[in-house]
């Protein structure tokens, strides 16, 4: 049967398959909000966690940069009060409390071709995949060469090569879709995979958000 992951199962599932994942934690109420928030280490964003809400962002359930237990109490019964609001009879999980990600955004993503098969797809997000959708693609399984091509045919690359005048190690860009080759070519059962944001710095390489379409 097939089922979609969000928030943190989906998160888990990767985090458990030994991929990179910024600290999280589903919190009930406005207090484990704060003491998640406060063990995970602001500065933290907060998400609406629920079944029936894919597009967090566009129901208002993404606050971000919160640096203090005042400010994460009243983010959790902000996001809280307007779905109850907004989502009459919808399912509320709670909140997502997340460690704050910092550097370039990136998206990954596979979706299954019915002559080619699962597919690969790789960019740059924030308002490089929505403005230029500027993204490689690549039949699975990949190998190195494949990942190296990838991140090389973007036509944003000088901006992976060299943002803001610092290094990062683009290396980690290309194992991190190696990886996602790797899994879905073992775990036949994923049908769709949307890692968005993946954020990328010196600091190495962190998944932030993730849906995904699996038969368990």
């Amino acid at each position: 049967m097939e089922r979609l992951l969000l928030g943190t199962d989906a998160l888990d599932f990767l985090e458990k398959e030994g991929f990179p994942v910024l600290k999280n934690a589903l919190a009930k109420d406005e207090g484990e909000a704060a003491r998640v928030a406060a063990e995970i280490g602001f500065p933290v964003a907060l998400k609406l966690s629920s079944p029936d809400v894919v597009h967090k962002t566009e129901a208002g359930g993404i606050i971000l940069a919160l640096k203090d237990a005042g400010e994460t109490k009243e983010a959790f019964q902000k996001i809280t009060s307007a779905f109850i609001s907004d989502h009459p009879g919808k399912k509320l999980e709670g909140v997502i409390v997340q460690k704050m990600g910092s550097g370039l955004e990136l998206i990954v993503g596979v979706l299954r071709d019915q002559q080619f098969g699962p597919v690969l797809m790789f960019g740059l997000g924030g308002i490089f995949v929505e403005a230029m959708k500027d993204v490689s693609f690549r039949c699975i399984p990949i190998d190195a060469r494949d990942a190296k091509e990838m991140v090389e045919e973007l036509k944003a690359y000088s901006v992976l090569k060299n943002p803001r005048k610092e290094t990062i190690d683009l290396s980690v860009i290309e194992d991190l879709l190696l990886r996602i080759s790797q899994l879905v070519e073992n775990q036949s059962g994923i049908h769709e995979m949307d890692l968005n944001p993946v954020f990328v710095s010196t600091k190495g390489i962190s998944v932030c958000d993730v849906r995904i379409k699996i038969d368990l």
